[in-house]
């Protein structure tokens, strides 16, 4: 019997056609994120679970025993708001950041924008680079 693939995997899927699920004026701000995504990582794009382009990849596993690959920085662009994956626990970990960042909702590891230009780009690369560097330096990412 042949093991299902986890859904958040990597894939050879084409970058366009995720682009292209941000419409309008939305559509141009993905290819922003995607520059900015690319020059933080230093890595190509990879759609993973069919929707989400992700920049590099790590290993995790849990305390359970539980692990698995994800992204090392990730966002999904959509038709009504662009979706930054960041580490876990980032509203708790910067707050002052957020404070002053715009418009935007959020919730455990997740960064929701309506519109980029409703943020302060600024923030939004240091809330991208800090969590990078969290990821990157131990698993705090995990808890």
């Amino acid at each position: 019997m042949a093991t299902k693939q986890p859904a958040m995997s990597p894939s050879d899927l084409p970058v366009a056609p995720v682009l292209d699920r941000a419409t309008g004026p939305r559509r141009a701000e993905a290819d922003e994120l995607l520059a900015l995504f690319k020059e933080i990582s230093g890595a190509e794009p990879v759609v993973w679970a069919g929707r989400i382009l992700g920049f590099g990849q790590y290993e995790y596993r849990y305390d359970s025993g539980h692990g698995g690959i994800a992204p090392l920085l990730a966002f999904a662009p959509g038709p009504s708001n662009h979706t930054i994956y960041l580490v876990s626990g980032f509203a708790e970990r910067w707050p002052e950041l957020l404070e002053k960042f715009g418009k935007h909702r959020s919730s455990k590891a997740c960064l929701y924008l309506t519109r980029l230009s409703s943020v302060d780009q600024g923030i939004l690369r240091e809330l991208i680079e800090k969590s990078l560097q969290e990821t990157l330096s131990d698993d705090s990412t995990l808890g």
